[in-house]
């Protein structure tokens, strides 16, 4: 399930909106400069947008209709790259005092169905028309002349007035995504997951339309609405989008089921894990470590901090790690060395984390992990999101509230140390003749109180199995690190390679000095538990 082919697959299915909304006949008047608006300026809020999506739930699912010319569906990667949206037509552009400006992206490649994008203003909506004049189409073999005057738009990003550097960008389906001060665009969020990591196909709902809300002169946000429509629901979302370190999305969304959904997905963050540290099974290159994110970090209702190491696992793997209202889960990028990723290209040690952070209390449910395996670094195979133990049922309205950090560091952060780096390979003693199979794990730790321990305090590690035996368990203080090193070995209890459950974390006497260390390791079968 590659990155492309996610986005390919929800592009095929993207919904034409079944109800009307503003008129698309061209209006008299055009802009002083750029777009084109379309019919007349209609009233627009969030509770309209709402009942909309309530409105929509309650009709049948309608797929797109639309067929691009021939020309544009059969764009290569090269060639869609090559189109340039052209500033002078850029949203905002002119506005005095404003601080950012809105781009949008051409139909084609995997994007051939339009999503209807509106500008609200002063709380009247009216929609922007395409223009091929809006494009310099490069070496892509388009051309603007020969385009249809209603083709439409496949998304749009945004950046500051004083930049062509995006901060944030929605496009497919209903994936988006943004970065922090680094401006390194990494994973992804989409706006909802279904049935995400199970025995059938995924569904893949699409944003089907966006209103786009005209800053008031110097500030710092930009509000984005957008409408979400699939054959199981239909759904109202407001992104309020304030750049920085970390970006911050604040995120309300109704929604509204018109079946039943076995497994759905609130606040997916999608991403890549190839290799790393602890897992290098698909280490074939030249790189050190390979991944947008290294672990999917929790905070839960309880006030535990758990940290889980990401892998890319020989079949799907799918954890699920019950909870009640949580209070925050993401997707992280901790390993920030340049050293350990040696890629002066793309920049791993740049990529974002996500942090999810609700508004308001959840209730049950738990934080669902899907591990895809990927062969390449193509494919984003890892998708973390929050599962609500009630299933939605037709007829149902579902409110979610919640923030979105984008940005090197989250910004809750837990007070105990943290895992900094996990490491695997062959157990047993070193120059002794290996008797049996052993999995040896190194687990790092740094920060809270571990740096100032004195030199008599006992630590200890807090191991526990699922299956098997743990052999050689210890932790020692580790200067280089200004923390601890825990280490020990897990022997299988027979020739299957199911799966263990590894539970980890420090402590001193009754005080708990790590976050929990938690992780899934399936033995190799006999054929290959080489004891060298």
């Amino acid at each position: 399930m590659s990155r492309r082919q996610f986005l390919k697959n929800a592009a095929a299915a993207l919904a034409s909106l079944s109800l009307p909304l503003p008129a698309l006949l061209l209006s008299d008047t055009t802009a002083a400069r750029g777009l084109r608006r379309l019919g007349q300026p209609r009233p627009f809020d969030y509770a309209w947008l709402k009942g909309r999506a309530r409105t929509l739930a309650m009709a049948p699912y309608q797929g797109s209709g639309s067929r691009l010319p021939a020309a544009v569906a059969g764009l290569s990667w090269d060639q869609y790259q090559a189109i340039r949206y052209r500033d002078g037509y850029a949203l905002w552009a002119d506005d005095d005092g404003g601080r950012f400006q809105v781009r949008f992206f051409h139909l084609g490649l995997y994007f051939k169905s339009p999503v209807h994008i509106y500008e609200l203003a002063d709380g009247q909506a009216q929609e922007l028309a395409y223009d091929p004049e809006a494009f310099d189409y490069g070496n892509s073999g388009l051309k603007g002349a020969g385009l249809p005057s209603d083709l439409g738009f496949a998304g749009f990003r945004l950046t500051p007035n004083d930049s062509d550097r995006d901060f944030a960008a929605f496009l497919g389906a209903s994936y988006f995504r943004a970065v922090g001060r680094d401006g390194q665009f990494g994973l992804s969020a989409r706006g909802l997951a279904i049935d995400c990591g199970m025995d059938r196909p995924e569904e893949f709902p699409n944003f089907v339309a966006f209103w786009l809300e005209r800053p008031a002169a110097g500030s710092e946000t930009v509000v984005v609405y957008a409408l979400l429509d699939s054959p199981s629901i239909a759904g109202a979302y407001r992104f309020v989008i304030t750049p920085g370190e970390p970006l911050v999305m604040d995120v309300d969304c109704a929604l509204y089921p018109r079946k039943s959904i076995e497994r759905l997905g609130i606040a997916p963050c999608t991403s890549m894990y190839q290799y790393g540290e602890n897992d290098r099974r698909m280490a074939w290159d030249w790189r050190p470590e390979i991944h947008d994110s290294d672990g999917l970090s929790m905070h839960t209702g309880s006030d535990e901090w758990i940290w889980r190491p990401l892998s890319n696992p020989e079949r799907l793997r799918f954890n699920m790690f019950l909870d009640e209202n949580p209070r925050g889960f993401g997707l992280l990028q901790r390993d920030r060395n340049f050293d350990h990723y040696q890629d002066d290209g793309v920049y791993y040690e740049k990529r974002p984390s996500l942090w999810v952070e609700p508004k308001h209390g959840w209730g049950r449910g738990s934080v669902q992990l899907v591990e895809i395996p990927t062969v390449d670094e193509t494919f984003d195979n890892i998708v973390a999101f929050w599962n609500p133990e009630e299933k939605p049922q037709a007829g149902q309205e579902l409110l979610f509230g919640y923030r979105l950090f984008w940005g090197a560091q989250p910004p809750a952060q837990p007070p105990l140390a943290k895992c900094v780096a996990t490491r695997t390979g062959l157990g047993g003693a070193i120059g002794k003749k290996r008797e049996y199979f052993s999995w040896r794990f190194a687990v790092d730790f740094a920060g809270g109180a571990l740096a100032s321990l004195g030199d008599g305090v006992k630590v200890e590690p807090v191991l526990s199995l699922s299956r098997g035996s743990a052999e050689i368990v210890s932790a020692w203080a580790l200067r280089e690190i200004q923390g601890y090193r825990a280490m020990f070995d897990v022997v299988p209890p027979d020739d299957s390679t199911d799966q263990i459950d590894i539970r980890l974390f420090l402590r001193s006497g009754e005080r708990t000095l790590t976050e929990t260390w938690l992780y899934q390791w399936n033995p190799p079968p006999p054929s290959q538990r080489i004891l060298y």
